[in-house]
């Protein structure tokens, strides 16, 4: 079997398993008990910083990768690395903010990854996959907050 179609398959199936904590969490917050809102609003919100912490590394793993991008290039990308974890640090002191903390972080991230993943040649169909985890991880932090407004 082709080695880049085997890495496409298993980073699409570890991508959207990786959503599953996400959905569920959202779909708890809508259907548990009331009295048990708030832990699974909280557990929300501590997958969202991990989540959104992970995906700064992929530039730091790039920038290793990647002998001949230009000193500018690997200093904007190395930075960027770390901003993601640095916003879902923040959201842990934003109060009622930090989903809409993460929500930006989130969208931040795709924005930059859109206009970084080219430097380091990275395949279309990543920053696609990246578009549609990032729909479904904002979504699902939004209907949290809501679910945390309309049944709290």
């Amino acid at each position: 079997m082709n080695p880049h179609f085997l890495n496409k398959r298993i980073i699409h199936l570890l991508g959207y398993a990786g959503l599953i904590p996400f959905v569920l969490l959202t779909l708890a917050s809508w259907l548990v008990s009331v009295d048990w809102l708030r832990d699974f609003i909280r557990g929300q919100l501590a997958y969202g910083i991990a989540a959104l912490s992970f995906l700064g590394g992929i530039h730091w793993g790039a920038v290793v990768l990647r002998a001949n991008l230009s000193a500018d290039h690997t200093r904007k990308a190395l930075i960027w690395g770390v901003a993601p974890t640095i916003i879902a640090w923040f959201s842990t002191m934003a109060g009622g903010f930090g989903f809409a903390l993460l929500i930006a972080g989130f969208t931040a991230a795709y924005q930059a990854d859109k206009r970084l993943f080219p430097w380091y040649g990275l395949p279309t169909w990543f920053i696609e996959l990246r578009f549609k985890l990032t729909c479904v991880a904002v979504a699902a932090l939004m209907l949290t907050v809501i679910a945390g407004n309309v049944r709290g």
